[in-house]
């Protein structure tokens, strides 16, 4: 698996990246480094229920970005080209993968994930007082 990583960060990582931000179900995390202090940008498979984002841990909790979300507790996520704050990750470990749409829990379980980080979703700043989509109306938000 760690020589899967390997690849994956090298080689498939740059070209997602290019598009993940944009696609439903893909997203780009964007974290801070706890030693480096770095902003790294990592795309992902990302799943929505409500104010809940979740991610299969298809390559396990022992990579940098979930360490780097946990530490930080909280990252940056760009989804269906829109940026979403995210707090409160957690590692939730669920057999049956429930958080998941149906499609994906079948794939994930094909590759023996048991694991995903939950993380919350909070208003960003840029959308408070925002009268798009909501008839203009005065003082009411995305």
């Amino acid at each position: 698996m760690r020589s899967l990583r390997a690849v994956t960060a090298r080689v498939l990582n740059p070209f997602t990246r290019l598009i993940a931000g944009r696609l439903p179900l893909f997203g780009i995390v964007t974290h801070v480094g706890r030693r480096s202090g770095r902003t790294y940008r990592t795309p992902l498979n990302v799943f929505r229920e409500a104010d809940h984002y979740y991610v299969a841990l298809t390559y396990g909790s022992d990579v940098d970005w979930v360490k780097n979300v946990l530490a930080a507790q909280r990252c940056q996520l760009r989804t269906r080209g829109r940026d979403v704050e995210l707090v409160e990750p957690e590692i939730i470990s669920d057999r049956e993968l429930r958080f998941i749409p149906f499609p994906g829990r079948v794939i994930e379980r094909w590759n023996g994930v048991t694991r995903v980080v939950r993380m919350r979703r909070v208003n960003a700043p840029e959308t408070r007082g925002s009268t798009r989509s909501t008839g203009g109306l005065p003082g009411t938000t995305l």
